[in-house]
């Protein structure tokens, strides 16, 4: 392979059809329409972008099932942890235990550059300078001790991206990406990108990239 070539081919605005390999691991998301469209669920062991116009549209929904699944099948020695990574609100650790999720697998990183206390009910909290999220969302990808990573970046740059998604490939783990949906038409190394769209009460989904090849919108999947 010429020089040229392999500098393409690292792009990340390049995407190899080697990723939609038939038999790829997938977990289940709990919605049929969207497993038939993703070849199955989400894509595990590597990075997820979903788009947002804004937080709690019903994101946290539509990774539900997912997170119960992972929750069940961490609970082992050594459990691994569900990571979150700059959360817009610290999640509640009763309505966690609500949702079927074990707060006690929970692992929660916010910027700050002291630990301060966290409101009562909430998960207990750690903190990391703001410019350090990326590196903490890397680290927690690449551990093997999380199941998941869930970070919020609004505009992550590219190779922030490839990082991430290098990562979940090494650690076994899910990586997904909160970022806004003004970043749809930017490239992006992503296995998958779903922009979320509200309407009225529902939540339309629109696939913009996925391994199985079939992009397009699913109305009122939630």
């Amino acid at each position: 392979m010429n020089e040229q070539l392999g500098e393409l081919l690292r792009h990340p605005g390049v995407w190899l059809a080697a990723g939609a390999a038939p038999g790829a691991a997938v977990l289940p998301t709990g919605f049929r329409q969207l497993d038939e469209r993703l070849g199955g669920g989400w894509p595990r062991d590597t990075l997820v972008e979903l788009l947002l116009p804004s937080p709690g549209i019903g994101e946290f929904r539509l990774l539900l099932p997912a997170l119960r699944a992972l929750c069940a099948a961490g609970q082992g020695n050594p459990r691994r942890w569900i990571a979150w990574l700059d959360p817009p609100h610290l999640p509640y650790a009763p309505a966690l235990a609500a949702a079927g999720l074990d707060p006690a697998q929970m692992l929660i990183v916010r910027p700050g550059e002291k630990r301060g206390q966290s409101p009562a009910g909430a998960v207990p909290v750690g903190r990391v300078p703001t410019a350090a999220v990326p590196w903490a969302t890397e680290q927690a990808l690449r551990s093997r001790a999380c199941a998941a990573a869930l970070a919020w970046m609004d505009v992550p740059d590219a190779r922030v991206l490839r990082r991430l998604k290098l990562a979940a490939e090494e650690g076994a783990s899910l990586g997904v990406l909160f970022t806004s949906a003004a970043c749809a038409g930017n490239p992006s190394p992503a296995a998958l990108r779903l922009l979320l769209e509200p309407r009225g009460g529902s939540l339309d989904v629109i696939i913009l990239k996925s391994r199985s090849g079939t992009p397009g919108r699913i109305e009122g999947l939630l």
